[in-house]
């Protein structure tokens, strides 16, 4: 098409049915907010760097303004669940209350702190007066289709804005409400009183997965979508945009995984697996506990006695499920973890990355030949040593909101994805003249 937008509404060229009302919809929502997002794009491009940290600044304090608005909508949102009947996992991903609207808005603070990126870095001299030179650029439009979680409505926008880019944005529909405001009187009236243009991020009002699938055919407008959600529906998205030649960076599966050596503390032991259950519908939870065989049966009653007391179902072998089972997506049993023997840190390796996401992975113990056994086996994202696994978060990290965790295994952003990865690399050669003092 014209505008190198993918031919949406002629579905049945690639071997589907032709788009239904709900489909074509959602195809002409998603075009015009990537077209009204592509238009501002290029006035983020030459903000400078101090006008978009002032963007986040105003996001922060109209956040402080406007919280009664903000939980109104999203008490309207969190009750609507309640009457779906929704799990207590989904309802707390939900909810925005006092100290998450706070939490949020020093977020925004820190961010707006930390130095921006160099644009540009002399990699060497090529000889003849010439330099070589690498430059950051933004990628234009990124979109996000996410999880009904309203605060990743600002975690996301904030990045987006941080690292030069617009956005579309797309959350579950449990979400909207909540989203719609956060965008309408917090992130666009923000942009506006910082002079950027206040249409930079966009949020899609269609609801249903329709929007989700409509934004990753869009490479002309939106050549890379953020995917969050459940393992299923993200991983047909992630297919779904390469159809369309869609980058997609996608955060399908989770699920941590705690070994204990039989070294271990088991203080510790106890302390790391409560601290791993704070919240079951987070991905970065406890999902698979390892224990060594020699302290199997010394080990169990300690564990009964933390998850017990946390309310907290145990998967006892003879498993009747994959091992590396996300509990954490399998509605009414949320509050359950796998628990299996192993025999020894070479082991507890191998099933942590054959068996589960690849997501995280803590190794329990006293004694360092035996942590650096599973630590230099793991292949995983995230990797800790007598810590909890829930530090694999962006903030908890690297003191940055995230638009998400990637686990892909190639060359390209892993880990928590923040304001640094979104960019595209240029090489650059030019006369060393005309860059005095740098080479």
């Amino acid at each position: 098409m014209a505008d190198g937008t993918s031919p949406t509404v002629r579905r049945a060229d690639l071997g589907g049915q032709a788009p239904s009302p709900d489909e074509r919809a959602a195809a002409t929502a998603v075009t015009t907010a990537a077209q009204a997002a592509h238009g501002a794009a290029r006035d983020l491009a030459g903000a400078p760097a101090g006008r978009l940290d002032e963007a986040l600044r105003a996001i922060a304090a109209r956040l402080d303004r406007s919280a009664a608005p903000v939980t109104a909508a999203n008490d309207q949102d969190v009750a609507a669940a309640r009457a779906e009947g929704l799990p207590a996992a989904f309802i707390d991903r939900l909810r925005l209350g006092e100290e998450r609207l706070r939490a949020m808005s020093a977020q925004l603070l820190a961010l707006a702190g930390v130095p921006a990126e160099p644009a540009r870095r002399t990699i060497r001299e090529l000889g003849g007066g010439l330099i070589l030179q690498e430059w950051r650029r933004p990628v234009g439009v990124i979109g996000a289709s996410f999880e009904a979680r309203p605060n990743v409505v600002i975690d996301v926008a904030s990045q987006l804005i941080k690292s030069r880019n617009a956005g579309v944005l797309r959350t579950g529909s449990g979400a909207l409400t909540s989203a719609a405001v956060l965008i309408d009187e917090v992130v666009g009236p923000a942009l506006a009183d910082a002079g950027l243009p206040s249409d930079a991020i966009q949020l899609i009002r269609a609801p249903g997965h329709a929007a989700a699938h409509a934004l990753v055919r869009q490479p002309g407008l939106v050549p890379l979508v953020i995917l969050r959600g459940s393992g299923a529906t993200t991983r047909a998205l992630a297919r779904e945009g390469a159809l369309h030649g869609v980058r997609t960076l996608a955060h399908a599966d989770g699920g941590a995984v705690i070994y204990v050596d039989q070294s271990a503390d088991p203080a510790l032991v106890s302390q790391l697996i409560e601290a791993s259950l704070d919240r079951l519908g987070v991905c970065n939870r406890l999902n698979l506990l390892l224990v060594q065989q020699a302290i199997w049966q010394a080990m169990r009653p300690r564990i009964a006695e933390v998850t017990e007391r946390l309310g907290i179902a145990t998967s006892l072998p003879p498993h009747q499920h994959a091992l590396g089972h996300e509990w954490a997506l399998d509605t009414g049993h949320e509050a359950t973890i796998t628990v299996a023997p192993v025999a020894g840190p070479a082991h507890a390796a191998e099933l942590a990355n054959s068996q589960t996401s690849g997501l995280a992975a803590s190794v329990v113990a006293g004694d360092a030949t035996a942590a650096h056994e599973f630590l230099e086996a793991y292949g995983g994202t995230g990797a800790f040593w007598n810590a909890t696994p829930r530090l694999l978060d962006g903030f908890k990290l690297l003191a940055l909101p995230e638009t998400g965790i990637n686990i892909d295994a190639v060359p390209g952003p892993r880990g928590p994805v923040t304001f640094r990865d979104l960019y595209l690399r240029q090489y650059a050669v030019l006369p060393k003249a005309a860059n005095p003092g740098q080479g």
